[in-house]
């Protein structure tokens, strides 16, 4: 087995990584604070979770606040395994360097 095999390509990007960052350690992110955060375009955004969604590494919660539409995420457990899997890949590969 290659050592990047274990590697999960829906990580690949950059925002994705930085998405399911966010979802790793909050219970629930709103659309807004994830653009905010992370700096990117609604249809930026809007493409990445799309991708995350299909792979159903996070759910998507849509509500009204005060009257407001609300847009919120978490990561599934699937989404949980994944990530944690290739931070695992992530770090073999990083042991592997050292030696």
């Amino acid at each position: 087995m290659n050592i990047i095999d274990g590697l999960n390509k829906a990580f690949d990007s950059r925002v994705r990584l930085g998405i399911m960052s966010m979802l790793m350690v909050q219970e629930r992110v709103d659309f807004a604070s994830i653009k905010k955060t992370l700096d990117l375009t609604d249809g930026n955004l809007s493409t990445h979770i799309l991708a995350l969604e299909r792979e159903k590494y996070i759910a998507v919660k849509k509500q009204f606040i005060d009257k407001k539409p609300n847009t919120s995420y978490t990561v599934t457990k699937a989404g949980e395994n994944a990530f944690k899997s290739h931070l695992t890949a992530l770090e073999e590969i990083i042991k592997k360097s050292l030696e």
